[in-house]
């Protein structure tokens, strides 16, 4: 199984981009020790529409021609469940195990991501109810997969 990051947008220099290449880093160096192939990041334009809707819905219908073919498909969404780390952790072991081709981790753009993809995804997950700046969550995702994979994998980052 692979790991795909599909965000939209690209982050620019600075201290957001400096934290997400130190976590991805990391997951992209210790994946491999716990049965996963490897990791992708995929980034999408931001949609230029008018309508914030009609931003979503453009984003959306990118975010899943990005999203590899039979990929299991987990949104972050404030409006979703929020898992313990090591909830997180047994989701992703439990994906490997059932020898998923690709768990896409899906990060929307400033305006969210619409019902229409939330729908269609396999899980909605939040980094609890508060909303935050796209370029943090995917910093944040960048950390919570590395600690998933050393829940994985037994090593003493994760302290819980």
């Amino acid at each position: 199984m692979r790991i795909a990051l599909v965000c939209v947008g690209r982050l620019k220099a600075g201290p957001e981009r400096e934290l997400f290449d130190r976590y991805f880093r990391r997951l992209s160096g210790c994946a491999r020790g716990v049965g996963i192939a490897g990791v992708d990041l995929r980034e999408i334009d931001e949609s230029r529409a008018r309508r914030p809707e009609d931003r979503r819905e453009e984003e959306a219908a990118a975010i899943l021609a990005a999203a590899p073919a039979g990929s299991m498909l987990i949104a972050l969404d404030e409006r979703g469940v929020s898992p313990s780390s090591a909830e997180w952790a047994a989701d992703i072991g439990r994906a490997r195990d059932a020898s998923r081709p690709v768990y896409a981790v899906l990060v929307g753009g400033p305006d969210g991501l619409p019902s229409s993809l939330r729908e269609r995804v396999d899980r909605v997950i939040s980094f609890g109810a508060m909303t935050w700046p796209h370029q943090l969550v995917r910093a944040m995702a960048s950390e919570q997969l590395y600690r998933a994979m050393t829940i994985l994998g037994h090593h003493p980052y994760h302290r819980a």
